[in-house]
């Protein structure tokens, strides 16, 4: 740490970060690292976001989001920063299904977000039809499709597939990441590697299919990762690491208003007004929006337009030996078109080796409820929601028993949704924003809903607010300038 963020140092640039999510802590760590004075504000009681840890029958698991994208290095490098490398773990297993047609089918290999680039596994998982099949084919015949700045990626998929491929392939595995409608969802900001060859007027399963082969030549390592004990363990080692480094967090402190002032910010709770001389907004979306009211209303607007998907993840343990024999695999995915109320079933004690191993007697599962616009399952009380989870089990794998215990976790508003023309809305926001010196904006909303992407977006915004300090308070002063020995 440098010697900017010791007591007595000379004037240390403030930053005040609103929100306790992922994105806010891994831009106080950020800003602590350069020399930053920072205060963390969450309004709940827990710090986290959608990450979050705790227990079910005294088996710690991941209640939230409960892998990382390790193909990205942010989330990676930031668990090692905050001393969790050797927690770091791969899935046991990534062998994971489909239940569609009636019967669990191996999830195809050779695929890109479920655009396939090689028929023949395809072909043989059953997933699709001999119709449908026929229909991919007739894509070599078919001319160019305009993408324009941006296309719905179920819409064009369609026009280029048909609609099987998109219903029982595309849907289920990107409504595994925004739980949204993939015919509205944008192509460019949900899969732009896919945009990309959709620009270039290729057959697009050609394009895909080498697509696969180059990442299977340059794979070195697992796509995913996890942490022993759970990805919840990931804030509050950040946390953890904010505060040895001398940064404050106060949770259970609301943000009532958010005023640009002749020299910096005030930020007003209900125990009183912080000054700050720059300000990193990680909030969701609508609360974003009000703050940003009365000081850029055009960001508050468009900001105002983001929707957001609600689920509920039920997590049950069972006796291992009620379920050993049925629960194959990392899990399964569902296809919405086939009108089940599960829309994932994760077997967790066959994915994470550290929960396999922390309880020889026990086996945990969790289902996923829930899609943008379709959360009337949603209004039933925990125990229909554990009843309707274990139907649908009952159908998928015929397990028969009862669970020793069991929690639902709903998150209400969890997902944001990225349409057509997502990123021309976040271009509009960070211009608005970039008109008031010394505030910067993070979070799932921007840039990605991943973890990795969280992180970069976070840090992204703090070192822009690091240049600003640098810059309001001159050499010496605080920001990069003393961090970097000017």
């Amino acid at each position: 740490m440098s010697a900017a963020s010791t007591p007595g140092a000379g004037r240390t640039g403030h930053v005040v970060v609103i929100g306790g999510g992922i994105s806010g802590l891994a831009a106080a760590h950020r800003l602590l690292e350069a020399g930053a004075r920072v205060t963390v504000l969450e309004a709940s009681e827990r710090l986290g976001g959608k990450l979050r840890a705790g227990e079910v029958e005294g088996v710690p698991v991941d209640l939230g989001a409960e892998a990382m994208l390790a193909r990205r290095p942010e989330a990676v490098e930031l668990a090692r920063a905050v001393g969790l490398g050797e927690r770091l773990q791969p899935p046991a297993t990534a062998n994971a299904s489909l239940w569609t047609r009636g019967e669990l089918r191996p999830l195809p290999k050779g695929h890109l977000m479920g655009v396939p680039g090689d028929l023949a596994p395809l072909a043989a998982s059953g997933v699709v039809s001999d119709d449908g099949l026929a229909r991919i084919a007739r894509e070599q015949t078919l001319p160019a499709t305009e993408v324009g700045e941006d296309v719905a990626l179920g819409e064009f998929i369609a026009a280029r597939l048909g609609r099987e491929v998109v219903d029982r392939l595309v849907e289920p595995l990107l409504g595994g990441v925004y739980a949204g409608d993939v015919y509205r969802t944008s192509m460019r900001a949900s899969v732009p590697t896919l945009f990309e060859l959709a620009r270039s007027d290729r057959p697009l399963t050609e394009g895909v299919r080498e697509l696969v082969e180059r990442a299977a030549r340059r794979q070195g390592g697992p796509v995913f990762m996890g942490i022993d004990g759970g990805i919840g363990r990931l804030p509050l080692a950040v946390a953890d690491a904010v505060r040895a480094a001398g940064g404050e967090i106060r949770t259970h402190t609301p943000v009532r208003e958010l005023r640009r002032t002749a020299d910096g910010w005030t930020v007003a709770t209900d125990s009183g007004a912080l000054t700050a001389d720059a300000v990193v907004l990680a909030a969701p979306a609508p609360a974003a929006a009000r703050l940003l009211a009365a000081d850029s209303p055009a960001a508050s607007a468009e900001l105002a337009t983001v929707d957001y998907a609600s689920m509920a993840l039920v997590t049950m343990a069972f006796r291992r030996a009620d379920v050993d024999a049925l629960a194959r695999g990392s899990g399964f995915l569902v296809p919405p078109v086939d009108g089940h109320t599960i829309k994932a079933a994760t077997f967790s004690s066959r994915k994470w080796g550290w929960l396999w191993d922390t309880d020889p007697e026990l086996f945990l599962l969790r289902t996923s409820i829930g899609r943008f616009e379709d959360d009337d399952d949603l209004k039933r009380d925990d125990a229909d929601l554990v009843g309707l989870s274990l139907a649908d089990l009952g159908e998928a794998v015929g397990l028969a028993a009862r669970p020793v215990a069991a929690r639902v976790d709903r998150w209400d508003g969890g997902l944001p949704q990225y349409p057509v023309g997502h990123l021309d809305r976040v271009a509009r926001i960070r211009a608005e924003v970039a008109k008031l010196p010394g505030l910067g904006v993070c979070g799932a909303v921007y840039d990605g809903v991943g973890i990795p992407a969280c992180i970069a977006s976070a840090r992204r915004a703090a070192d822009e607010l690091l240049d600003h300090i640098g810059a309001t308070l001159g050499p010496g002063g605080g920001g990069r300038e003393r961090e970097w020995g000017a």
